[in-house]
């Protein structure tokens, strides 16, 4: 054999041999998959609940009109500081203001018939003791004339006193008893003229309680056109101006607004949360606050009331006054006061709260991400034909087979097995560990398409360098 073509020979048997060789590792290379990895860590874990709203005073009060009347005197103005039962504003009041003094008026003369009765009735009194007395004294004059009366009838008999003289005694007697007669007869009309003059008294009396009624009434109306500030407070909306004209009782309408009144020394943010964390939220907890017009700032608060009627995300009505579909997605109010809100605060600003429902200390943790669930049947290895035959006959076996675990995947000779977990807390990129792992494992992080589409004991390759370039 000639040497060029042993050359060419041997150059052919080393191609053939190294396209042997590469397909080989090739092949053996097709199911390894690449993957990132991380540590089962020990950290402090903190889980939050974000929700938006608005800046709102805890008290505020709304004065509306309670009568129809144009007004006639604005006495504050917006951002105005004022104090309970404070006068605000005025309206129209003079039909209302004639009827008051039309009733002092009437009060007054009452009052003075019923002094007038009352120095009558004392009148009376002073009389009744005066002819009572002379009663008495009658009384008395008549028993000392009958006795010597008696006396003389006596006498007279024993022809002792002469006739005239017992004449005189029975004429004394008799005067006596008609004095007593005529002093009974103006007695019993002093009593009769006091009992009518008490009942002028009553009658006086009574008029003066109906005319102080009616008096508390009207000067209600009359309060009623005057605008006062049921708390201490700051004015915080003032919608309508002097020469207005407001009406009562109208829901939603200008005209039926005068101003607002808002407590500031407790102001709170007012959050709309998702119906899927309120379960998480309670009284007492603390959360952090940012305010859209006070940025890089952040403002300490708790949480002071939760909601229990589910809003409507679309209208923000109650859910059980809606015909909606109940579907729709849902928040609950919650309302966090603020610790120590700036002076410089307004109601109605928009703010973000950070409230924390749980913090752990020190506990096992992974990334959030690395969790993923796969069906029990995807974790067991893969059956003769029969036995998965006669599991696919079986209902009982099959809905065993499809229930979910909840797990991760850790790296174990080379392979990716999965491992199930049991989670606590969620942070806010790592998930508290509660059994499963333990400190130190290497568990798969990475990537999202690998960790959703990866299966059980597939022979994996770690490569960390394209997160260590994210990091970077």
């Amino acid at each position: 054999m000639k040497k060029p073509v042993k050359i060419w020979l041997s150059i052919g048997v080393t191609a053939v041999l190294a396209g042997s060789v590469y397909y080989g590792v090739k092949k053996s290379q097709a199911d390894i998959v690449t993957v990132q990895t991380g540590k089962v860590i020990r950290q402090d874990l903190t889980a939050t609940v974000t929700a938006s709203g608005e800046i709102r005073p805890r008290n505020y009060v709304n004065i509306g009109a309670n009568v129809m009347g144009r007004l006639t005197d604005i006495l504050v103005k917006e951002g105005d500081r004022v104090a309970k039962g404070q006068l605000l504003a005025k309206l129209e009041s003079v039909q209302a203001g004639a009827d008051v003094n039309a009733q002092l008026a009437s009060l007054s003369a009452a009052q003075a018939e019923v002094t007038g009765a009352e120095a009558a009735l004392k009148a009376a009194d002073e009389s009744l003791r005066t002819l009572k007395a002379s009663v008495d004294r009658a009384r008395a004059e008549l028993q000392r004339a009958n006795l010597d009366f008696e006396r003389g009838q006596q006498l007279y008999a024993e022809r002792l006193i002469a006739k005239q003289e017992f004449d005189s005694r029975k004429a004394q007697a008799e005067a006596a008893a008609a004095t007593l007669r005529e002093a009974e007869a103006r007695l019993a009309q002093a009593e009769a003229q006091r009992a009518q003059t008490a009942a002028s008294l009553a009658s006086a009396q009574k008029r003066v309680a109906q005319i102080q009624a009616s008096l508390v009434r009207v000067k209600d109306v009359l309060n009623k056109h005057l605008a006062t500030s049921p708390i201490d407070g700051i004015v915080t909306n003032l919608p309508v101006r002097v020469g207005e004209t407001v009406v009562p009782g109208i829901q939603n309408s200008p005209a039926s607004l005068i101003m607002t009144i808002a407590d500031m020394s407790l102001i709170t943010a007012e959050v709309k949360v998702d119906e899927a964390d309120i379960v998480s939220i309670q009284n007492g907890q603390t959360a952090d606050i940012t305010i859209d017009a006070l940025p890089n700032r952040t403002f300490k608060g708790h949480v002071i009331e939760i909601g229990n009627t589910a809003i409507l995300r679309s209208t923000g009505l109650a859910a059980s006054q809606s015909a909606i579909s109940s579907q729709e997605a849902k928040d609950f109010k919650v309302v966090i006061a603020l610790d120590n809100p700036p002076p410089e605060i307004r109601p109605g600003l928009s703010c973000t709260a950070k409230i924390t429902t749980a913090t752990r200390n020190n506990v096992l943790s992974i990334p959030i991400q690395a969790l993923t669930v796969r069906q029990k049947g995807d974790l067991l290895p893969k059956p003769k034909k029969g036995v998965q035959a006669a599991a696919t006959a079986d209902p009982a076996k099959q809905k065993e087979l499809s229930e979910e675990v909840q797990g991760v995947f850790v790296i174990q000779d080379g392979k990716a097995v999965f491992r199930k977990v049991d989670t606590g807390i969620t942070g806010a990129t790592y998930i508290e560990l509660l059994g499963g792992l333990k400190e130190g494992d290497e568990i798969i992080t990475g990537s999202y398409r690998v960790i959703r589409t990866l299966r059980n004991e597939t022979r994996v390759k770690i490569d960390n360098r394209a997160e260590t370039s994210k990091a970077l």
